[in-house]
């Protein structure tokens, strides 16, 4: 291991929250988003030679709304495992309540933007076949539980800008039902970055999305959030304050944090897990990778040694693992290759580490709490 590698996984586990309890936590972003709507979509992008290359690739070639195979053969996969106390590997399912209506906003000439509960997006997808039955027995079982990481992966501002002033791409993708590439503002804001800001007068419109946003997901699900990951991670810290009125305990954070307070400004936070910032609210972060779509790298290998080093410091294992490795409605291959990795993955924990234990996110921040 290089003295790069060595010193990153030193800087995920070096303080925060310690436990000599061996715990596993899954994570895994954008379930409910739109990423790419068909074959033929993606094909016709290839061909206009747009965002065809880089790490955003794999996510245009495979990514999509999970279908009734995805999440079938994904469940039947967790619950062929179990810990020591008999509980499953738990995927907290960071998910987007939320997609663009783009009928609505077509109609309105791009004046207006209008959105879709990702149920309904389900439904034009698949029709009567839709697989969200299947999101409620996962979450039934333990093993598929959602938690909140926003109503859109999409900046609605800058993005209904770049469709009103007629920008190429962006035109070019909405005729296609995406929302875009990574379509660049000038201040560096892309598209995808929900809470990135042109301006500070901006955050008014996102504390509305933020709880519309959390009030569908207690429609949909029949509970509040407790967990919130924001998609791209840029993240005001005014909004902390919205978000705890609308239940939301804990937050994701990276190490180093980008916040976003003003037009093209950003300020670094520092963060640690178990940290509480001035609402009470506790500080999550990851430590392991493992993103079987993405070429070029042993991924259980890789993920097994950050488990390890993980323990070594006497913290909990939190993988990220995005929705990416497991979708097959556009490449079944994809599909069943992210799966054998995961079964290989958690039979050589369970070998390894016969005293682990599997949890939620949202579990494990309720341990920290506690303790």
């Amino acid at each position: 291991m290089s003295l790069f590698n060595k010193l990153r996984i030193f800087a995920r586990n070096a303080i925060g929250y310690s436990t000599k309890r061996k715990i596993i936590v899954i994570e895994s972003d954008d379930w409910g988003a739109i990423r790419m709507p068909s074959r033929q979509a993606f094909e016709s992008i290839n061909k206009k030679g747009l965002d065809s290359s880089g790490d955003s690739f794999r996510y245009n070639k495979y990514d999509t709304l999970a279908d009734k195979n995805d999440l079938t053969q994904l469940l039947e996969t967790l619950f062929s495992f179990r810990d020591k106390q008999g509980n499953h590997p738990v995927i907290t399912a960071l998910t987007i309540v939320a997609n663009p209506d783009f009928d609505k906003i077509r109609d309105s000439e791009f004046n207006e933007y209008y959105y879709e509960p990702f149920t309904t997006t389900l439904e034009r997808y698949y029709g009567s076949d839709t697989p969200f039955p299947l999101w409620i027995e996962g979450f039934q079982n333990k093993v598929f539980l959602p938690q909140f990481h926003g109503r859109e992966h999409l900046n609605v501002a800058v993005w209904m800008k770049a469709l009103k002033r007629n920008d190429i791409e962006a035109r070019f993708a909405f005729d296609h039902e995406l929302w875009g590439f990574n379509n660049q503002h000038p201040l560096g804001i892309t598209f995808q970055s929900a809470f990135e800001l042109e301006s500070l007068d901006q955050l008014s419109l996102q504390a509305q999305i933020l709880q519309d946003g959390l009030r569908l997901f207690e429609q949909l699900f029949g509970y509040r959030a407790s967990y919130l990951v924001t998609p791209n991670s840029p993240f005001n810290k005014q909004l902390e304050a919205v978000v705890a009125n609308e239940g939301i305990r804990f937050i994701f954070a990276s190490k180093i944090q980008n916040e976003p307070i003003g037009p093209g400004i950003t300020r670094k936070c520092f963060h640690y897990p178990g940290q509480q910032n001035l609402y009470g609210q506790y500080y999550l972060s990851r430590n392991c990778f493992f993103e079987q779509s993405e070429p070029g790298k042993d991924w259980v290998d890789s993920c097994l040694n950050e488990i390890s080093m993980a323990f070594c410091f006497h913290k909990p294992a939190v993988i990220s693992s995005h929705r990416v490795n497991y979708i097959g409605a556009l490449d079944p291959s994809n599909r069943k290759q992210g799966l054998l990795q995961l079964r290989e993955l958690l039979t050589n924990i369970l070998k390894i580490w016969p005293d682990v234990e599997f949890m939620s996110s949202a579990d494990l921040g309720e341990l920290i709490a506690q303790s």
